[in-house]
């Protein structure tokens, strides 16, 4: 009875040790505040079932997010988190984060290049990015470059993105290198549209704006992101997605590993459970992110509203992270003297 009893003790420790520990098997994210209910239930509750854990959620904007980072670096609070290719390159400046072992991402391989290590320092990995290039009117005008926007007769009937916007600079980035500079400092481009401030419809803050101004014929052409296509995809006008002869431009959002984190395993499993084939698919078909990975399939309906395969990948120019950090400040300043606002 004594031995029962005992044996029953042990076996309730260690069922008891045992709820503990998995307890204990805890990841924290920080992400991005969009989308969450899609995200949970695409990516977070299946990994959870697969891995027998806990995910924990932080939200918000990379200003804050970054500064929580930095805030607690000596006892690191998240585990892993997504940042665009830039702020991935200042945490790795605040030495905030890893270097990813890619060795044991087993869907790392299916990247398309671009996506692969996209600050050349192996401290991220992408798991989504947009094009950047110009929606425009096809029986209005013709847009075989990025200049065409500044041309005379095209000029009157164009909204381009202010330079505090997220398509600002990568807009302005290319319309240099069709005016043959595509120097980091963006001044030719920059000193381009100031000479044409008064003839350009407007400067845009909001993509939402643009929609509106389309559909009542205010404007024939703006640069956008392809995330904002839909919504003029859907206007009853002759739209069409111009592919400049310079290429398209965008941004990526990466995935990075927080330096001390404790969880660094578990970490780069649900790096990887997040990037593969079918979460990627998933992800797609409700139009959630464009996939970086190169072996998802989506219908053509489905792909329309994304940046979509391996032509658009290889067509992209991307602003070089230091080059973003180290000019932001000068290309406000530029902005606001050549253009004003």
């Amino acid at each position: 009875m004594i031995i029962k009893t005992m044996l029953a003790s042990a076996t309730a420790l260690m069922l008891t040790m045992g709820a503990a520990q998995a307890q204990e098997k805890t990841l924290t994210i920080s992400v991005y505040a969009l989308a969450q209910d899609e995200f949970k239930a695409i990516v977070y509750d299946p990994f959870e079932a697969k891995c027998g854990c806990k995910l924990v959620v932080e939200t918000g904007n990379s200003v804050e997010r970054l500064a929580k980072m930095e805030a607690n670096k000596a006892n690191p609070v998240v585990d892993m988190a997504v940042v665009s290719m830039a702020d991935a390159l200042s945490a790795t400046r605040k030495d905030l984060i890893e270097k990813i072992d890619t060795s044991k991402l087993s869907n790392y391989g299916k990247l398309y290049d671009i996506a692969k290590d996209p600050n050349g320092d192996g401290m991220s990995v992408g798991y989504t990015f947009y094009a950047t290039s110009i929606v425009y009117r096809t029986d209005k005008l013709k847009i075989d470059s990025w200049a065409d926007l500044l041309k005379p007769e095209n000029v009157g009937h164009v909204a381009f993105p202010n330079v505090t916007t997220n398509q600002g600079p990568p807009s302005l980035f290319m319309l240099g290198k069709a005016l043959g500079n595509d120097a980091a400092d963006l001044k030719t481009p920059i000193a381009a549209v100031g000479e044409k401030k008064d003839e350009l419809v407007t400067f845009y803050v909001k993509s939402s704006q643009l929609v509106q101004l389309m559909q009542q014929e205010e404007i024939w052409a703006a640069p956008i992101g392809r995330f904002t296509w839909a919504p003029f995809n859907k206007l009853d006008l002759p739209l069409a997605w111009a592919t400049p002869k310079e290429g398209q431009t965008g941004g990526m959002n990466v995935m990075v590993l927080a330096k001390g984190s404790k969880n660094q395993d578990l970490a780069l499993e649900f790096m990887d459970f997040w990037l593969s084939t079918e979460i990627q698919t998933k992800l797609a078909e409700q139009l959630v992110d464009s996939p970086a990975n190169a072996e998802v399939k989506v219908s053509d309906e489905i792909a329309e509203n994304l940046t979509y395969g391996e032509e658009t990948a290889k067509s992209l120019t991307l602003i070089p992270s230091a080059a973003a950090l180290d000019n932001r400040d000068a290309w406000l300043s530029e902005w606001n003297a050549k253009v004003g606002q």
